[in-house]
């Protein structure tokens, strides 16, 4: 046998910072826009400067925090233009794949894997329920990936799913939209299982729909989430933002 390479204890420590503050940030405990300094994250988490420091320059390669000269890091906001780009590309991708995975044969393990976790449910206002929804949501959305085969789609829709961690995390705080997903995703197993591939693709395209809606209500609604900054926001995420704010309202 080989020689078992010591993963060095501050390399570990890092790894740790780096769960521990994304976690903070996608569960929207540190709050987007706000600042934040390596002393606060070293007592926050109970770590030192090194692995917090080391965390943090991760964190500034995901875009979720960003360097504030002589201040400390900037937790990075949430705007309507980030919304409306990472939906286009779902409205993208998404569909295709629920088209491609229901040409496919499904085998009937599964099937049931699919629907176990589309069965199921968070508690809103409860972190560690939505925590758990959120990553069986994931996998759900990754298992239909997977059923295309194709390595590349599988590899963009985790990268995907890992820049609307936050998003979602915000939008399900409004309400419970358990019973409501659960009902969007049976429908999207029946679809792709009956091999009615134009019907799968547009389940798939009507429920992310209603995912960006639901999502940019909560940021309006939320106004510490949501950057106002015009400079961030283009002339087509305006008016959808303003729609959406209108229809609420009226």
């Amino acid at each position: 046998m080989g020689d078992v390479k010591a993963v060095p204890v501050e390399g570990k420590l890092s790894d740790q910072a780096f769960e521990m503050i994304k976690r903070l940030i996608i569960r929207c405990d540190l709050r987007p826009g706000n600042e934040v300094t390596e002393a606060q994250l070293s007592v926050l988490t109970g770590l030192g400067k090194a692995p917090i420091r080391a965390a943090l320059a991760r964190l500034s390669q995901r875009g979720l925090v960003f360097s504030v000269q002589r201040r400390g890091y900037r937790i990075a906001p949430i705007t309507v233009r980030d919304i409306t780009n990472i939906y286009q590309l779902r409205l993208i991708i998404e569909p295709q794949i629920a088209r491609l995975a229901a040409e496919k044969v499904i085998p009937p393990d599964v099937v049931e894997r699919l629907r176990d976790l589309a069965a199921a449910g968070y508690e809103k206002e409860d972190g560690d329920s939505t925590s758990d929804f959120l990553d069986k949501n994931r996998r759900f959305h990754l298992s239909i990936a997977q059923l295309t085969g194709n390595d590349r789609l599988i590899k963009l829709m985790e990268q995907l799913f890992e820049e609307m961690d936050r998003l979602f995390y915000v939008g399900l705080s409004i309400r419970n939209r358990s019973s409501e997903m659960r009902r969007e995703h049976q429908a999207l197993i029946d679809a792709i299982i009956n091999g009615e591939a134009e019907r799968a693709e547009k389940v798939a395209a009507a429920e992310i729909t209603t995912s960006q809606k639901m999502v940019i209500e909560a940021v309006l609604q939320e106004s510490e989430f949501f950057d106002t900054n015009i400079l961030e926001l283009d002339r087509v995420s305006l008016i959808t933002a303003n729609s959406y704010k209108s229809a609420r309202l009226s």
